[in-house]
């Protein structure tokens, strides 16, 4: 009992540290020419929390540790490709298809809290397909 107390203060003694609870979107420069709105959905849903600066900033990302980790998450999201600032060069866009096709996007630890990012292997051929067709030839 003792131990859970010192816990439970840690827990909110940490709430005070204010790194990763000040979530702001950056604005919306340019997106890419999407071949269409259902690319663009598929996208939504699967990938602009963390690649896009239209992030849906959950109730848990607020509350530290958790919120330290999904800014660190999005910070580096948004360093590796960026749907809301495709006038800037993009790191990894022509590795989508393969991500996807590999199962490495979206993040296995994403998906449990975000079930609409999950996608059927339909979902995922048309998010490819899209991929090519929006962001140019794929490796």
């Amino acid at each position: 009992m003792k131990y859970l107390k010192w816990a439970l203060l840690a827990v909110v003694l940490i709430q005070f540290i204010p790194f990763g609870h000040d979530h702001g979107n950056p604005a919306v420069t340019k997106e890419p020419a999407w071949n269409s709105p259902d690319t663009r959905a598929l996208f939504r849903r699967a990938c602009f929390d963390c690649h896009s600066n239209e992030t849906a900033w959950r109730w848990y990302s607020y509350v530290a540790p958790v919120s330290w980790l999904v800014e660190r998450d999005v910070k580096e999201g948004r360093e590796h490709m960026n749907f809301s600032e495709w006038d800037k060069p993009q790191r990894h866009a022509e590795h989508v298809v393969e991500e996807v096709k590999s199962g490495d996007m979206p993040l296995w630890f994403y998906l449990p809290l975000h079930p609409a990012a999950k996608l059927s292997d339909v979902e995922k051929a048309a998010l490819m397909e899209g991929a090519e067709k929006s962001l140019g030839a794929q490796k």
